[in-house]
């Protein structure tokens, strides 16, 4: 048993490191943007790196009142797509967090996936 405690401690620094890591990226994708445009460029969305809508922008040419589906559709499609960027720079920046940990050889390869 004696050999549990040193492994438990190195697990523990381990998954106290990736904490860090992960916290640090987390940080640092609030304050990184993404943007999408829809209608070649009529709606403009951009999104933090940690999902949060934080601007929409619409060109006057686009706006037509007998047409307002079109640019319902436009910013949905504008958000989407930014919120899709956001999310895969964000699974990029957090992946790195828990490389080169090995919770296999804690017999805890499956909690992270």
């Amino acid at each position: 048993m004696a050999k549990q405690k040193p492994q438990m401690n190195q697990m523990m620094r381990q998954v106290q490191q990736m904490q860090a890591e992960m916290l640090a990226a987390q940080e640092a994708l609030a304050a990184q943007t993404v943007e999408a445009t829809a209608g070649g460029g009529m709606v403009k969305a951009v999104v933090s790196g940690s999902g949060e809508l934080r601007e929409v922008v619409i060109s006057p040419d686009v706006v037509d009142p007998d047409d307002i589906e079109m640019l319902q559709d436009l910013v949905v499609a504008a958000v989407g797509e930014a919120l899709r960027q956001a999310e895969a720079m964000r699974n990029q920046a957090l992946g790195g967090a828990t490389a080169g940990i090995n919770l296999d050889q804690f017999g805890l390869g499956g909690l992270l996936g």
